[in-house]
């Protein structure tokens, strides 16, 4: 099986070469600057590339849009430029053009240079506590599947534990996840957590059987709670640092 390939740019943006194609997650390539809103965000730091510098992009893997820290104003503009962009329901109808809303458990077959397929699953996440949804707005994971190819699950912003149990069931044991991890918390549901925390992440990375662990979501925002410090001492601790990829 060919092994896929991993580079983290900055908060949630992975860019992912597996099979041929080149995918992208939670596009944030804006400099470091205030976002207002209802609950403001700050970002810190840049992203390690610029969009121009990627080159060909296959698909964006998009989390859900309505949060500047998993899609700011460049990342919108990116979009535009990508042929295919898979997200939820309620995103691919906001944002229209290339973009398609998957509904959980539902698959989209990306074609790949070598007349292969590599499959798509949206799976479901849930940003907060139980109930979050209203607030929140959907949130969508996915895993990634060919027959020639490790099995890939990226979270997204999900903080429950009991969904990666479910994805496990259906896809485990995952080669390698992509945790968003960051332990973020805000003013709304008494301080809940938003996404994992680290601890949950290894439990997470337990759950799932992952041989590799990506993190994301770490850095570049002030609202993250944890760092990659916290992140690998908590693996450490669950005797799983041995898998992660840094």
């Amino acid at each position: 099986m060919s092994e896929a390939q991993f580079r983290v740019l900055g908060g949630p943006t992975v860019l992912i070469e597996v099979g041929g194609l080149r995918l992208l997650t939670d596009p944030t390539f804006d400099g470091p600057g205030d976002y207002p809103g209802e609950v403001p965000l700050t970002k810190t730091a840049p992203s390690r590339l610029a969009p121009a510098d990627l080159g060909r992009l296959d698909a964006v893997l998009l989390s859900h849009d309505q949060h500047a820290d998993n899609l700011d104003i460049s990342g919108r503009e990116l979009l535009g430029s990508v042929p295919t962009v898979l997200t939820t329901p309620s995103g691919g109808e906001r944002l229209g053009g290339t973009a398609r809303g998957m509904a959980a458990w539902e698959t989209h077959d990306l074609a790949r240079p070598d007349g292969g397929v590599l499959t798509v699953t949206a799976v479901p996440a849930q940003h907060g506590p139980d109930g979050c949804e209203p607030l929140t707005g959907e949130v969508t994971g996915f895993v990634l599947t060919a027959p020639d190819v490790p099995a890939i699950y990226v979270s997204g912003d999900n903080a429950s534990l009991p969904l990666v149990e479910q994805i496990a069931e259906r896809f485990g044991p995952v080669d390698t996840a992509v945790l968003f991890a960051g332990a973020v918390r805000t003013s709304r549901f008494d301080g809940a957590l938003l996404t994992l925390d680290s601890e949950l992440a290894a439990k997470a990375a337990a759950a799932l059987g992952a041989r590799r662990v990506v993190p994301a979501h770490l850095d570049s925002w002030a609202h993250f709670t944890e760092g990659l410090d916290e992140f690998v001492a908590a693996f450490t601790a669950a005797g799983l640092a041995d898998r992660l990829v840094l």
